[in-house]
């Protein structure tokens, strides 16, 4: 029945508990109650058959308090803890009453409904040595079994509309989840990264859909088939070294990824849901609590990325797990700001009153899911062709931005360059270095593609290699990046576009026809073996060694180049040069946080060390740094000056993002997938 197309009644309101009134504080007790884990649990117990038909209750999961204890975020606030270690997935009745669904699991989080609302999805494990797996059951914890196999630890499965490839039979209906399958480190460095993947319910056609860099989260499917999920974007330099987890939006397939809630609300926001009032929610925060709790934002679905309003203050404690009912409301969880366990409520998103629905002391009851029929999203058919090995990339113009026009007038840009992010592998550096080397370089590896002459209207077009994390760099005359977008990537056979660089998505271009796309796309396929490198180890240093060490300048100063054996030692043991460490070195006054004392990983123009071998300041107005004179220029009169080859490579050196060792070593840098089909 996972095809069946059910359809949320038409109903003016659902869950009209009675557990008090709808007031700030949560209302009265309730009154009835049930034993759940040998606690007393609180639950109201209306007859709500009248406002939504067929409901059979609500799942949702909970976790013993003492089993999260001081659980903590990582990654300076931007990862969230990985909960769920003892949880179980109960079922609270419309009489009130509650059982456990999951006894025969060590651990079970993360519910779905089916759409008919007759089975569930799950994440579980058997046992405390188990990695996570996804399993599916009927409603009343009956007809268990396990869908993923080998597929790393499976986490927030979620089900699938129809999905038709061009060499299927007939369409298909598979699981959506999270997983670190891949065995990457994040952009930061630890814990190990998470994409989106697919699978179908007998557990074969394992399928990568995402290719971030750093951390994909909680998928959710619109009723227009897309899947809404959140994304730690940590490249974007402009919102700090940390940068942001927005919402994203992909298809079924993984192709025609694309911002969702631009920079709208605070920086952090994850857990969404859609509505069927054509409202987007979502919890958000400025830096992550362990459990990702924050406060409730929502988005308009007809204009996403320009309708942003808060619901809940942080005076009204801390939410979690948004999920939607039929009349437009949302259950969620919620626990006050200074601790305290998690209790599930209704909240009306109007007038942003809730309403208890059930509480238990000595548990954290979050994940809620009404148990009931849901329309099916649309179905998809996809272009992809796993043995297709090439991708098109094109742009319409980088001049169509989100900059005033006289700051990026036509011609300001002449180049596009191409950049492949290779994750480190997760288990690169066992000694564990890894907060040494984020505070430098970050946890991954940078190489290019290559780069082209843009078209003179600012339009390119370019064929790029499938499932590969890119970086696209506008870039000026002298080679330094303008703008640089996102960790983007596009599927087998998949032609991606965009309208410019960093456009407003709402706006619709101009009526032109782009100049590049009249003529063959620019192959960008070299194997990786031939992919070049930026690297300070032998790149950069033997032109310090050369240019800087003189008596005239830093006086012998610049240690010695280090050779192969050692800089693969240093590196895996978190060390680097001095010289590096000198130039990557955060500022003693303070600064901000996306700005080092020399040198701005991804960011030439603004790097003191370029501004020094420059003789100016080449900052662009959107920097806001024009105020700050340049150093002297280097190196000083009496010394050799700096070939324009030379200068250019510390430029491209940084705009990789300065990086220590950019070498391929022992096989780190293999990423199934790149060469064609699935990993």
């Amino acid at each position: 029945m996972r095809s069946q197309n059910g359809r949320w009644p038409a109903i003016g309101g659902i869950l009209l508990l009675i557990a008090g009134a709808l007031a700030a504080g949560g209302g009265t007790k309730p009154q009835s109650a049930a034993r759940l884990g040998g606690e007393r649990a609180k639950a109201a117990s209306p007859d709500i058959s009248r406002y939504a038909p067929g409901y059979g209750g609500i799942v949702f999961t909970q976790i013993p308090v003492a089993r999260v204890a001081g659980a903590g975020s990582s990654a300076g606030g931007m990862i969230r803890a990985s909960y769920g270690d003892g949880g179980q997935l109960a079922l609270l009745s419309k009489d009130g009453s509650t059982r456990v669904l999951t006894a025969g699991f060590e651990s079970a989080a993360d519910p779905a409904i089916s759409f008919d609302g007759k089975s569930i999805l799950f994440a579980a494990k058997r046992t405390v040595s188990d990695r996570w797996n996804i399993f599916e059951m009927a409603t009343d914890g009956s007809g268990v079994h396990q869908i993923t196999h080998d597929a790393g630890n499976c986490r927030s499965p979620m089900y699938q509309s129809a999905l038709f490839y061009l060499n299927d039979a007939h369409p298909s209906y598979q699981v959506t989840f999270v997983s670190d399958a891949a065995g990457e480190l994040n952009e930061y460095g630890s814990p190990a990264a998470t994409n989106l993947y697919s699978v179908r319910f007998d557990g074969s056609g394992l399928r990568r859909l995402t290719y971030g860099m750093s951390a994909s989260y909680d998928p959710f499917q619109m009723q227009d088939g897309r899947i809404l999920f959140s994304n730690w974007q940590r490249s974007q330099l402009e919102h700090g070294v940390l940068g942001r987890i927005d919402l994203f939006a992909v298809h079924l397939d993984g192709t025609d990824y694309a911002a969702f809630s631009g920079t709208q609300g605070l920086r952090i926001k994850h857990m969404a849901c859609a509505t069927s009032k054509g409202a987007v929610v979502f919890v958000e925060s400025r830096r992550l609590a362990w459990d990702g709790a924050g406060n409730i934002g929502v988005l308009n679905l007809r204009r996403n990325l320009h309708s942003y309003r808060a619901i809940t203050a942080p005076a009204d404690g801390l939410f979690h797990s948004p999920s939607p009912l039929p009349d437009g409301s949302i259950l969620v969880s919620r626990r006050s700001a200074d601790g305290g366990a998690h209790a599930i409520y209704r909240l009306d998103l109007e007038s942003g009153s809730r309403t208890l629905v059930f509480s238990q002391a000595g548990y954290h009851s979050i994940q809620a899911v009404v148990l009931a029929e849901r329309p099916e999203p649309d179905g998809h058919s996809s272009v992809v062709e796993d043995d297709q090995n090439w991708s098109k990339l094109y742009c319409l113009s980088v001049y169509e931005n989100d900059l005033k026009r006289e700051w990026m007038p036509p011609g300001t840009a002449r180049r596009i360059r191409v950049i492949e992010g290779l994750p480190r592998s997760a288990g690169a550096f066992p000694d564990g270095p890894g907060a040494t080397a984020d505070s430098l370089s970050g946890m991954i590896q940078k190489r290019l593609l290559g780069d082209l002459e843009l078209d003179d209207d600012g339009s390119f077009h370019v064929l790029a290699p499938p499932n590969t994390p890119i970086q696209l760099q506008a870039v000026d005359r002298d080679g330094m990046a303008l703008r640089t977008s996102a960790w983007i990537w596009a599927k087998n056979k998949e032609n991606r576009g965009c309208i410019g660089c960093h456009e407003d998505g709402e706006r619709t271009p101009e009526n032109v026809f782009a100049k590049a796309l009249g003529h063959d796309a620019a192959e960008l396929m070299l194997p990786p073996e031939r992919r070049r490198t930026v690297d300070f180890r032998r790149d950069i240093q033997p032109i310090l060694t050369a240019k800087c060490a003189s008596r005239a300048c830093h006086g012998g100063a610049v240690p010695p180049l280090l050779g192969e054996a050692d800089a693969r030692r240093s590196l895996g043991n978190g060390d680097f040069s001095p010289a590096y460490r000198s130039l990557l070195a955060r500022p003693a006054t303070p600064a901000p946080a996306d700005r080092g004392k020399y040198v701005d990983p991804g960011r030439a123009r603004t790097s003191q060390l370029v501004w020094a071998i420059s003789g100016e300041n080449t900052a662009r107005p959107w920097d806001k740094l024009e105020a700050f004179p340049a150093p002297p220029r280097m190196p000083p009169a009496g010394s050799a000056l700096l070939t324009d080859e030379e200068r250019r490579a510390i430029v491209e050196w940084i705009d990789l993002g300065a990086q220590f060792n950019g070498l391929p070593s022992d096989g780190t840098n293999a990423r199934p997938g790149a060469s064609g089909g699935q990993p």
